[in-house]
């Protein structure tokens, strides 16, 4: 039922508006909370790998904080260059109060 899944913390650990970085499976993933639902993306910007966490969320829009890249957090898409590939995206997935994420 939950096969591939990792938990990555409790509801209350991502306030509404706010982004955090998580691991799931080795790997630098972003959840955001955009109007209470959780979103999931890379963390490590397409264009050179800049810490997406570490930039700025408007809405559901993440730009990077090295070169001003943008992205969707509900789907990965880019928005703005510099990159020119989007972001892996995740599921997010509520159990209780505990807060899971798989790679799609």
């Amino acid at each position: 039922m939950n096969e591939g899944f990792v938990k990555v913390g409790q509801l209350s650990d991502f306030a509404i508006g706010s982004m955090k970085k998580v691991f799931v499976n080795g790997e630098d993933v972003l959840v955001a909370n955009i109007d209470g639902v959780l979103c999931a993306i890379g963390n490590s910007c397409t264009h050179l790998g800049g810490p997406l966490d570490e930039g700025e969320l408007q809405g559901s829009v993440v730009t990077c904080p090295w070169h001003g890249g943008q992205f969707d957090v509900r789907n990965g898409k880019i928005l703005a260059p510099p990159p020119t590939a989007d972001e892996h995206s995740y599921e997010v997935k509520i159990q209780g109060t505990d807060v899971l994420v798989k790679k799609k």
